[in-house]
């Protein structure tokens, strides 16, 4: 990507200093995880359904086998303490990668401002935290293991950026575009959280089965796939050649049909939360192709 003449965003939030060491470490079959609760009802709310969906992103994990469903998903890997990642390379390098993401940033403001204020309204940028190995979220606890994350809950993306060397290195999907369309892909749920879908959403998922829930977390995921479409096909302009494939690669690198496999060695679709390989990229493409939000309604799509 050109970003050499873009903004950088002010909206950056750097923790780095605050983590290190160990993290929290991944639970063991039959450990309890500290959800936040809902205010109603005492089920969970918004903010502990994302942090379940965090560990889906990475390991393919049920979401649902976590609230004591059962069944279908994989596990997290049993008896394993994460250690936080070292950074890698100097500090000068880790300063350009926190100058790369504000400047991604700083794109999807200035595409989902112009967005917005084309339907008449005022689009509220999310801030992005940097931390290292372990953070606290208006949502919960996370562990960089757990993947860049969005919590609606302070409208803030949190990233450790050594998950940059997990895509290269373990997810193969290398290159700078493919970073950018992880942090575009997060100010999507921002998007969504702003259009009043993630709220809606998360609600009908308290009603509903577990199949329909997944159902619905697959639509969610896709859309945020569409929307970070929307982005790249508004900044064509800062692309190389070979970008475009990168992004695809990404997205089809964290599909879970792919990640199931990875993790347990075989698939169960009913157990999928963020879509298949193929679904992401079809709707990272829609978005691409069409530049335009209402072609991302998949929540009134037929077929995904």
């Amino acid at each position: 990507m050109r970003l050499d003449d873009e903004r950088a965003s002010d909206n950056i939030e750097d923790r780095r200093a605050r983590g290190g060491g160990r993290g929290f470490g991944f639970p063991r079959r039959g450990r309890q995880i500290r959800i936040p609760m809902g205010k109603r009802g005492g089920g969970i709310g918004i903010g502990g359904i994302v942090i379940i969906l965090i560990l889906s992103f990475v390991f393919g994990i049920n979401p649902l086998d976590m609230l004591g469903g059962g069944g279908g998903g994989g596990l997290v890997p049993q008896q394993t303490e994460y250690q936080a990642p070292q950074p890698s390379g100097s500090s000068v390098s880790q300063d350009e990668m926190k100058t790369f993401v504000s400047k991604v940033l700083g794109t999807t403001e200035r595409t989902w401002s112009e967005i917005f204020a084309n339907e008449g309204k005022r689009y509220q940028p999310p801030r992005m935290v940097l931390f290292s190995g372990f953070v606290q979220s208006a949502c919960g606890a996370a562990q960089a293991a757990m993947g860049p994350f969005y919590c609606p809950l302070d409208s803030k993306v949190y990233i450790d950026l050594s998950f940059y060397h997990d895509m290269r290195a373990k997810l193969g999907a290398p290159g700078d575009f493919a970073q950018a369309y992880v942090i575009a892909h997060e100010v999507g749920h921002h998007v969504q959280n702003l259009l009043g879908i993630a709220s809606k959403v998360t609600q009908t998922r308290m009603r509903v089965s577990k199949a329909e829930g997944n159902a619905l977390s697959v639509r969610m995921e896709l859309q945020a796939d569409c929307f970070s479409g929307v982005w790249a096909k508004d900044n064509q302009r800062l692309l190389e050649q070979g970008d475009i494939e990168e992004g695809l690669n990404a997205a089809s690198a964290i599909g879970d049909d792919r990640l199931q496999k990875r993790s347990q060695g075989y698939v169960v679709p009913e157990s999928f939360t963020h879509g298949s390989s193929a679904q992401r990229v079809r709707w990272f493409k829609r978005g691409l192709q069409s530049g335009d939000i209402r072609s991302c309604d998949t929540f009134g799509a037929r077929q995904l």
